[in-house]
């Protein structure tokens, strides 16, 4: 039975996205997404939701682990909307070479379609690798990036601007 079409419209209705569906090892992983982020609330609404669908509805056989989560900082990539969805993004990935040994990678994703994933690799310049040839990937998370000011820094800056009368 298709999941992915019954989940996806489920979560929709809670004002979440599908963003992947994966059964490893007795474990049916549902990762949501939402603009802004998934907070606790939504995912024990969507854990309570999906789990009484598939009570129902009964489409795996056997016994299951349900888990339902939000993709965190570093997001796993599996498919291609996963990998166009990161244009811009820096990933890591591992590909796998039947010439020479795996390689990892990791740079910024310039282009990605049905098929392949560029990349502007920091070692080895603008590299493409076919989608099936990616054994693993995800997203990559920077800490500091961004430096944003502390509260006495602005502080100090707003009383410093203020005109006095």
């Amino acid at each position: 039975m298709d999941l992915e079409t019954p989940l996806r419209s489920l979560l929709s209705e809670l004002g979440l996205d599908l963003y992947d569906l994966e059964m490893v090892k007795g474990t049916l992983n549902v990762v949501v997404t939402k603009p802004g982020g998934v907070d606790l609330e939504a995912l024990t609404k969507a854990n309570r939701q999906v789990s009484e669908w598939l009570d129902v509805n009964d489409p795996i056989a056997g016994r299951f682990t349900l888990d339902v989560s939000s993709p965190g900082l570093e997001r796993k990539l599996r498919t291609p909307a996963h990998f166009i969805s990161t244009i811009g993004e820096i990933v890591t990935l591992r590909e796998l070479r039947s010439d020479a040994p795996t390689r990892r990678l990791e740079g910024t994703v310039i282009a990605a379609d049905e098929t392949s994933v560029t990349l502007e690799d920091t070692e080895h310049g603008r590299v493409v690798v076919p989608l099936e040839k990616i054994e693993r990937a995800r997203t990559v998370f920077k800490w500091g990036a961004e430096a944003k000011p502390s509260p006495s820094r602005a502080k100090s800056v707003a009383s410093s601007t203020r005109k006095g009368g």
